[in-house]
Parts: C-alpha cells; sequence; structure tokens
C-alpha cells in the first residue's frame, strides 16, 4: 500500500512540475506584466546593454528579434532555483530615450527564487547607463 501511495504522490508532483513550467510563450504574453523604465540612452544603445545584463546574470543563449523590438533568453538551474525564462523590450520615445520592459518567469512556479528578477535586471541596466554615458565601454563582467 504505501509503494502505491508513494507512487501516486510521485506522479502528482510530476504533473504539478510540469503544468507549471514558464515557456518563452509565457514571457511574450506576460509583456504587459513586466517592469518598464525609461533610459537616457538610444535605441541601439539600450539594444546592446539589454544583452549584456542577461549576459552578466548568466542567461543562456539569446534569441533576439531585433525588427520586433524584443529579445528572449534563459538561465539554467542553480542552488536556489530550477532557471527562468526572461524576455526584455526596447521601445524608443525619441532619438535620446528608450523604453526598457522586462519581464521574468521562473521555470517552475512552486519555485521561491529566480535566477534574475525583474528589480534586478533595472540595476544592472542602470549601471551599465552610468558606464556607457561616463565615456567606457562595458565589460563582459558586471560591476561591482
Amino acid at each position: 500500500m504505501h509503494k502505491k501511495l508513494a507512487s501516486i504522490l510521485v506522479l502528482m508532483g510530476l504533473l504539478a512540475i510540469i503544468s507549471g513550467c514558464a515557456t518563452m510563450s509565457d514571457v511574450v504574453r506576460a509583456k504587459d506584466e513586466g517592469t518598464a523604465k525609461v533610459y537616457p540612452v538610444n535605441a541601439d544603445q539600450a539594444w546592446e546593454i539589454a544583452k549584456t545584463v542577461f549576459r552578466w546574470e548568466g542567461a543562456d543563449a539569446i534569441e533576439e528579434h531585433k525588427s520586433e523590438g524584443y529579445m528572449l533568453t534563459s538561465s539554467g538551474m542553480n542552488l536556489v532555483s530550477m532557471g527562468a525564462a526572461m524576455g526584455a523590450w526596447i521601445d524608443p520615445v525619441d532619438k535620446n530615450n528608450t523604453r526598457v520592459t522586462v519581464v521574468t518567469k521562473r521555470r517552475i512556479a512552486t519555485n521561491i527564487a529566480t535566477t534574475l528578477t525583474e528589480a534586478t535586471f533595472h540595476k544592472r541596466f542602470a549601471q551599465a547607463v552610468d558606464i556607457i554615458k561616463s565615456g567606457k565601454r562595458l565589460s563582459s563582467t558586471p560591476p561591482e
């Protein structure tokens, strides 16, 4: 009887995990729920900064949809998270300002933590803007 109960519990757990997995499509659909901020950079600069921030934070390959104004990526599992699906949208406000919207979704909805939060993305993005505005180039390693 205990084996049967254990098997049922394992099956229920697997179903919960499978049904709660975030996908790239979920990220795209959630754009309007993302966190947006306007930065004093042009759209091309914002595009490069967003890619750099994702790389700084350990993202996997970045899927670029530049003509549609967005990029998608993910991060793998670590000690506290099963990873995340993420996206950034780059929308020019004018020639010198750009709205950047980011969405991060935990791969498994029941995870307590995610590998990159929207707040952390924007914190890193602001750091990168400061670096560029000071006349320096962005490094492949994140600032302290």
